[in-house]
């Protein structure tokens, strides 16, 4: 990981690296996100997205992907911060097909848009329903 950890701080300076459980990657700029997915799986064999969520802080979102290299069962943690008032982000469905699902769920209960999706609509919820039930500030009808 290594020559991984260099490459990330030469070309992306504003992510903060943390080494734990997972190697955790915090982006707090979203433009910056799609690149660092395309070298974390063209670059170094990142080849599992394992899971794609979103917690809600109340003063911003955060995205979080789980990516793995398998079979040498090394993985990446890939943490976003995002605004509220816009909360977009590129779609990760171009380099990993499981990502079709998880970030309709996140749209669909968050309310995050995920830009490039080929079919980004409603996948737990009926299509006329109102609000993001997983937001903080979400008030049922």
């Amino acid at each position: 990981m290594g020559d991984l950890l260099k490459e990330i701080r030469k070309n992306f300076p504003s992510v903060t690296i943390e080494e734990d459980e997972f190697l955790t990657l915090r982006i707090n700029d979203g433009g910056s996100l799609l690149p660092l997915l395309k070298l974390l799986k063209t670059g170094y064999g990142f080849n599992y997205l394992a899971n794609l969520t979103a917690v809600d802080y109340k003063d911003k979102f955060t995205v979080v992907y789980h990516i793995y290299k398998i079979p040498e069962n090394e993985k990446v943690c890939i943490k976003v911060d995002i605004n509220r008032d816009k909360p977009e982000l590129d779609s990760a469905v171009s380099l990993w097909p499981a990502a079709d699902f998880q970030e309709r769920e996140v749209y669909d209960l968050m309310g995050i848009v995920f830009r490039g999706h080929p079919n980004l609509e409603r996948i737990l919820l009926p299509a006329d329903f109102v609000g993001h039930p997983l937001r903080k500030d979400y008030k049922p009808a």
